[in-house]
């Protein structure tokens, strides 16, 4: 009896290192997207950073799931965690401004906004930590009679009027304007949170720092209005936005 004990539980620890191992080696959406040598340490040598991605199935583009595995010094590993979505990649520049590259993540997220999902770490002196990113601007938007919106934006002193005119047709289908332009309702625009961050040159001195847009609709998310464009400089730990633009999508 002890004897045949012994041999199940040997059995059953056998299975469970085979079931583990097939678990860990042998999952053929997993694969590696990119790889990289940058110097992220600040030590002076160049690190391999390896992106790795998890398919969410084979027939598909989207990866439910990211990561980056940065190789350091003998056996010294680091693993960033991130979200998935479509053609993830890094980019290593310093935006913090300590001498040392960041490492910058993005992934679209596949959704009719055009968002994108990012992360920004740092890894000076082999101390792992995520930065933030600036936040999106503070912005209300209304439609107004005589086919206008307004838009207020926290950063500027005077509110921005948009001349909707163009669209009056499908604004009067929607029950938002009478014939006359005489507003039915009061109606908010869309706005929606920065969908795309981009490094920015700011200065050869000041190095570089990141340029944000952030998308207003009218009516619904395709009637597009125009885009806020900020640019931001991270200093003291956190980021100050150095300009703000309204740009017109151009089928007003």
């Amino acid at each position: 009896m002890r004897a045949l004990l012994l041999l199940l539980i040997f059995l059953t620890t056998i299975y469970c290192n085979i079931t583990v191992f097939a678990e860990v080696k042998d999952n053929p959406n997993k694969k590696i997207l990119a790889a990289y040598k940058e110097d992220v340490t600040g030590d002076g040598l160049k690190e391999l950073i390896e992106l790795y991605g998890v398919l969410f199935s084979n027939d598909s583009n989207y990866l439910h799931n990211t990561w980056a595995i940065v190789n350091g010094p003998g056996k010294l590993k680091w693993k960033l965690t991130y979200e998935g979505g479509y053609d993830p990649k890094l980019q290593f520049i310093d935006l913090d401004h300590d001498g040392v590259k960041d490492i910058f993540y993005q992934s679209a997220t596949g959704g009719s906004g055009g968002l994108y999902y990012y992360h920004l770490h740092t890894l000076k002196n082999e101390t792992l930590k995520e930065l933030p990113l600036p936040e999106s601007n503070n912005v209300h938007g209304e439609f107004q009679k005589d086919f206008k919106a307004a838009l207020t934006i926290e950063s500027l002193k005077e509110p921005i009027l948009i001349d909707v005119k163009s669209r009056a047709n499908e604004y009067i289908r929607l029950s938002i304007y009478d014939d006359n332009g005489n507003l039915l309702k009061q109606t908010n625009l869309m706005v929606d949170p920065i969908a795309f961050f981009e490094p920015a040159l700011i200065s050869k001195s000041k190095g570089y720092g990141l340029k944000s847009y952030q998308q207003i609709s009218g009516a619904y998310h395709a009637d597009q209005l125009g885009t806020i464009e900020s640019l931001w400089y991270f200093e003291n730990g956190k980021w100050i936005k150095l300009k703000t633009q309204w740009v017109p999508s151009g089928h007003s």
